[in-house]
């Protein structure tokens, strides 16, 4: 595939109806979710045989709900994965930092 084709494809993923999907209607809300895309991609070539590739990423970001005064509200999205990855971080921070320190502690008390 030449680096031509890979971008001609790479535009085509990349639009608009990637990051806002259809709007959906309920009880005279109108419901337009949104979502974080990236991608990237690359390509080259050696002795005339060309080649590339592109990768796409995708993730909710929220939605904005419009009621029926015309009113615009963001409502985002929350991914629980990444809030307990966070917390489990911390605590293999907090358990390394402290274990010498109660080490010491303990030693010192003796």
């Amino acid at each position: 595939m030449h680096i031509e084709q890979v971008l001609e494809r790479a535009q085509g993923m990349l639009n608009g109806h990637r990051i806002f999907g259809e709007p959906v209607e309920i009880d005279g809300n109108t419901i337009l979710p949104v979502s974080t895309v990236r991608g990237g991609g690359g390509g080259g070539s050696k002795d005339h045989e060309g080649g590339g590739g592109f990768g796409m990423d995708a993730r909710p970001a929220g939605v904005f709900v419009v009621n029926k005064q015309g009113q615009v509200k963001w409502q985002p999205a929350v991914d629980v994965n990444r809030i307990i990855l966070g917390g489990q971080l911390v605590a293999v921070t907090a358990l390394l930092t402290l274990r010498p320190l109660v080490r010491w502690w303990v030693a010192r008390r003796r």
